[in-house]
């Protein structure tokens, strides 16, 4: 897919956008109804970007997440819900403009996967801290099931009970694809938006799967902690 040049950027205090994830908006402010209205007339493309911390006024973070449109449904106050599907890691350049909402040039950031071996053997690491996440009582959610291409036609009242934390592994393991693996574990396991951003910002594919596999740890032992208190 070609990426445009240019595009708008929304800032917001802590969503993150990964390649994969399906991000569902609420559109209300007048700036945003005008920018959904621009981009559904052009290329169906927007920016979503975290609010740089302890900044007051509108700040985005440098690496951002660029986002197709997928489905939008307009409301008649004006608002509008739409499912934004995350496309691809980007560096906000130059500012273009601020209103009626802000515009920003983009560079893609391709991942680097420098040494195979050490990504497969951290891949597997991961898919073990992923299952024993999972059995500490966090469920693949059906969309990132659907993502990975099974489950088309079912929906969650149609899976027997155990079937998430059973089966989401072999399904994770079956992509064999660490970069997507590493994207859809962060956007659905990681809760702080710090980390997830510091993997969106993490090009390199061994150091990304080297910082998620740290944060999953801390997730698990914390928990551990927490469960025998």
């Amino acid at each position: 897919m070609e990426l445009p040049r240019e595009v708008p950027v929304m800032t917001l205090p802590s969503a993150i956008l990964f390649p994969q994830a399906m991000l569902p908006l609420y559109i209300f402010e007048p700036r945003y109804q005008r920018m959904l209205i621009d981009a559904l007339g052009s290329h169906r493309m927007f920016s979503v970007a975290m609010q740089k911390p302890g900044r007051t006024r509108e700040t985005p973070c440098n690496v951002a997440g660029l986002g197709l449109i997928r489905a939008s449904v307009a409301r008649k106050d004006g608002t509008s819900n739409l499912i934004l599907q995350g496309i691809a890691r980007v560096e906000l350049t130059e500012t273009l403009r601020y209103k009626p909402y802000r515009v920003n040039r983009i560079r893609a950031l391709d991942s680097t996967k420098t040494d195979s071996v050490a990504v497969d053997a951290l891949t597997v690491k991961l898919l073990e801290l992923i299952s024993e996440r999972l059995e500490q009582g966090f469920e693949l959610p059906v969309p990132v099931l659907k993502r990975l291409g099974q489950l088309e036609d079912l929906g969650e009242n149609d899976l027997p009970p155990d079937f998430l934390v059973k089966h989401g592994i072999e399904i994770l393991a079956k992509r064999n694809n660490p970069e997507e693996i590493t994207d859809l574990i962060s956007w659905t396991l990681l809760s702080s938006p710090l980390e997830r951003q510091l993997l969106l910002e993490t090009v390199d594919l061994e150091s990304r799967l080297r910082h998620l596999i740290r944060f999953l740890m801390a997730d698990i032992r914390r928990r551990e902690k927490n469960k025998n208190q």
